[in-house]
């Protein structure tokens, strides 16, 4: 083990946490842009689109769940929500566990919707350069966790 392998004391970390922040948000709003641009393909935005993956990912839910997961407020997971009903992605369903809370699934149009966006994510994601291993990948997945981790407690709504 050398010096690089060895924890951080606390106030490098925190510089070192910060500056991943820094790549994260400059990430975030140029990928936010470039999938924005191929908006017209689809119609759909970004937030319909994450309803969108959930529902492929996990089934039938109800909007407190879905927000739950994204970390985002129920009244911005309900509207876009309406958005993909409106369009025939998703569709509202009685929950047999909860009257007043129904199930949202992902209709055969949406599952199109989402397929044609995901192959489009993955091609770029294909041009990411700087030869990167698994190892780097998964290295960079656990750090992201880690700081995931450190705002669990934070209410969205």
């Amino acid at each position: 083990m050398n010096d690089i392998d060895e924890p951080l004391p606390p106030d490098d970390l925190g510089h070192r946490v910060s500056e991943v922040f820094d790549l994260i948000g400059a990430l975030y709003r140029r990928g936010l842009r470039k999938l924005e641009q191929g908006q017209q393909i689809e119609g759909v935005s970004v937030g319909v689109r994450s309803v969108l993956v959930l529902l492929r990912r996990y089934g039938a839910m109800t909007v407190p769940q879905m927000a739950r997961l994204m970390a985002l407020t129920r009244q911005f997971v309900q509207r876009m929500v309406n958005d993909a009903v409106g369009a025939g992605w998703a569709e509202v369903t009685p929950n047999p566990a909860h009257q007043r809370s129904s199930l949202i699934r992902i209709t055969a149009e949406g599952e199109a919707v989402i397929d044609a966006i995901l192959a489009r994510e993955h091609a770029l994601n294909r041009q990411v350069g700087g030869d990167l291993t698994d190892a780097d990948l998964r290295a960079c997945a656990r750090v992201l966790k880690e700081m995931l981790r450190t705002f669990d407690h934070v209410d969205v709504d």
